[in-house]
């Protein structure tokens, strides 16, 4: 924004040019326009060469001659011949004047810095942003000869002249000094003082935005969208933020190619006003086109299944976000390394096409995970994918899992933004085999889901899944008083679906909000006869910060099978069972609820869990104290009366890809040959 001082031709023509604030850059050309003060000046704390012979008039501050220091001078704008105030014919920043002197005898010293007269500028922006490019900041804590800080003192009285200016402060002075400090026993400590004099703010007198006026009908919404008005101060803070503002209306309402031009600025020192003209080429609106694929070496995307994914159809209002929308979600699918989303003009005059150029990224990929669990043991679980193995977005991904108590391979196929944005098909054949110490159990399954999914960048509140299952599973497990394990096969039709909800600010680690999700499964088993019933789980958290560093979590879940049919019918792995480091920690591993006569649990037909937690974190690492609560039942309700604590500690560790967390508990209750100490490892909050 260029600040043009307009002043009689006898006169010397003073002129400045006000930079926008450091943290708002211009859009055009951000170097124009920065506060960084040691862009054409070096000053480092290191003083260049302690032994050069200094000028007299910079070794030391003579109590009662003040030395002017001129501001940088920048290429005016505009020039008009307007009224010279009478603070101009000074300098803004001068010497202290009435302050003692303090004599350069070569010695260092250690600084503090004051401010004084500020009191009438409330902006907290505007003394962090001066001690953010303050060299006396930068300086501050180590010592200095006087001449170092004479230096810096005189270059912080110019950027605090700057910055005054930059919030309509044009009469302001700034009297810098150096003193001794008065405290006792601090003769090698020096004081900085800046005795600042804002004067009046200047006020706005003229708002024009020319060329706005083509936009016909949608000026007052694009009006609207510019807060600055007649009297309001001349604040370079709110007239860059009200220029983005413009140019974000523009490109949300229908203007792809509008460009709003530097806000000039003229300065009137007799009125104290200021004319703000800011010319606006809005272009042509514009309604959206074709989605046009350019060419690429190998084409991720065709046009129709990125109008999919694009959140818009042709013939609606050009909208900057929903370009952007798109952009975000081609990042989404992983697939391309670079995606570059831009407006082209379609040459009728009405339409702009969306342009979209994608460069593959790598489409193969190995992860692997490791977890211990007590009553679990290791687990070491590995995959191969092909993100787009059947091209668009047909993934196909073989598993495998080697562990002491479980082993499973698999393979899947998955198709994202099939048929609709977000929605999810998928079909997986795989075969795990079970040896824990409620059951064994060698199972064969072919499963098919369609659902709405969440990811990281686009986290929903509504996800749903819709299922199928058929499945073959042999399992041995003891109940009813046998007691030998008994070998049973189970033929399995299940149609599993799902409703969740998700109103917390984080999909890896949340801090605030709840999440509630419903689960329900109708299964026809045929094992020596056909029966039927449903499982069904519900599931809540909530998540309540603490201050800063302190999350309060708390879980329930609740479940039960629903049907005639006894538990002792059930295939053991489709029953409900509770204890381990995903559920109630300090058990083991499905260690909770009723047992056979080898003291093995057996699970049951419904399930009650309860958590509670306080996540308190430092920095990458965080401290965990933990109480859970679960009981497992053989009946249609669970029984509170019997309920199972564990109580204990966690260690997280916050690494790019989510919590790693290692819990150790403790049984509050145990039952009989429960061991006295559970410890669990994995990625991710417990919940």
């Amino acid at each position: 924004m260029a600040i043009a001082l307009a002043v009689p031709p006898q006169a010397a023509v003073a002129q400045a040019s006000v930079s926008p604030p450091a943290e708002v850059p211009s859009q055009n050309d951000a170097d124009a326009f920065s506060l960084d003060i040691d862009s054409s000046l070096d000053v480092g704390v290191d003083w260049p060469d302690l032994e050069a012979k200094l000028p007299e008039e910079m070794a030391t501050i003579a109590p009662d001659a003040p030395t002017e220091v001129s501001t940088p001078s920048s290429p005016p704008l505009i020039v008009d011949d307007m009224a010279e105030s009478e603070d101009d014919k000074a300098s803004p920043v001068r010497g202290a004047g009435e302050q003692p002197a303090v004599a350069d005898d070569g010695a260092e010293h250690r600084y503090a810095i004051l401010l004084t007269g500020l009191e009438g500028i409330s902006d907290p922006v505007f003394r962090s942003r001066f001690s953010s490019l303050s060299v006396l900041q930068e300086g501050r804590g180590k010592v200095a000869n006087l001449a170092q800080i004479n230096r810096r003192m005189r270059l912080d009285a110019e950027l605090l002249d700057r910055l005054l200016r930059a919030k309509g402060y044009y009469d302001a002075m700034v009297r810098p000094a150096v003193r001794a400090a008065e405290e006792a026993g601090a003769s090698h400590r020096l004081r900085v003082i800046f005795d600042v004099r804002p004067g009046e703010r200047y006020a706005l007198s003229r708002v024009a935005l020319p060329g706005l006026s083509v936009a016909a009908e949608r000026v007052p919404l694009l009006r609207s969208a510019f807060p600055i008005a007649v009297g309001q101060p001349v604040d370079a803070d709110l007239i860059f933020a009200g220029r983005d503002a413009l140019s974000l209306a523009l490109s949300e309402n229908g203007f792809p190619f509008a460009v709003v031009e530097e806000p000039v600025i003229t300065i009137d020192h007799e009125t104290r006003k200021g004319d703000l003209e800011m010319i606006v080429r809005a272009g042509g609106w514009r309604k959206f086109g074709a989605i046009v694929v350019e060419d690429t070496p190998r084409r991720l995307f065709s046009p129709r299944h990125l109008s999919r994914i694009a959140r818009f159809d042709p013939g609606d209002v050009y909208n900057a976000s929903d370009v952007e929308d798109l952009r975000r979600a081609l990042i989404a699918t992983s697939l391309a390394s670079s995606v570059t989303v831009k407006p082209r003009d379609s040459g009728d005059g009405e339409h702009v096409d969306i342009a979209v150029s994608a460069i593959p990224g790598p489409m193969r990929s190995v992860t692997g995970e490791v977890g211990y669990g007590t009553g679990e043991g290791f687990r070491l679980q590995a995959s191969w994918q092909h993100r787009n193995f059947f091209p668009p977005e047909g993934a196909i991904t073989v598993s495998g899992l080697l562990g002491t108590k479980e082993q499973a391979a698999g393979l899947t196929f998955r198709r994202g933004n099939f048929l609709k944005r977000d929605h999810v098909l998928s079909a997986g054949l795989n075969a795990r085999h079970q040896n824990v110490d409620a059951f064994e159990a060698k199972t064969f399954a072919l499963t098919s889901s369609f659902e709405r999914q969440t990811n990281i960048l686009y986290q929903k509140k509504w996800v749903w899944s819709i299922g199928g299952e058929l499945s073959f599973s042999q399992e041995r497990d003891v109940f009813a008083g046998s007691d030998a394990k008994t070998r049973r096969s189970y033929y399995i039709a299940a149609l599993p679906v799902s409703l969740s909800y998700d109103a917390s600010d984080d999909l890896l680690d949340p801090h605030r909000g709840f999440r509630l999700g419903a689960r329900i499964s109708p299964e026809l088993v045929n094992q020596n006869g056909a029966f039927s019933y449903a499982r069904a789980q519900v599931d809540g958290s909530v998540y309540v910060p603490v201050g800063e560093k302190v999350v309060v979590a708390s879980r329930v879940r609740l479940g039960s099978i629903l049907g005639s049919v006894t538990a002792d019918r059930i295939a053991p792995s489709r029953r409900f069972y509770a204890g381990g480091g995903a559920s109630v920690r300090g058990y083991g591993y499905q260690a909770i609820g009723p047992r056979d006569t080898n003291n093995d649990p057996v699970g049951g037909k419904s399930l009650a869990e309860f958590s509670l937690e306080a996540r308190v974190r430092f920095g990458v690492f965080g401290v965990v104290p933990f109480i859970d609560a679960g009981n497992i039942s053989t009946g249609f309700l669970p029984k509170l009366s019997q309920v199972r604590y564990g109580a204990g500690v966690g260690v997280r560790y916050y690494s790019n890809f989510g919590p790693i967390r290692i819990d150790i508990g403790t049984p509050l209750n145990p039952q009989k040959g429960d061991g006295r100490i559970a410890v669990s490892v994995s990625l991710g909050q417990a919940f």
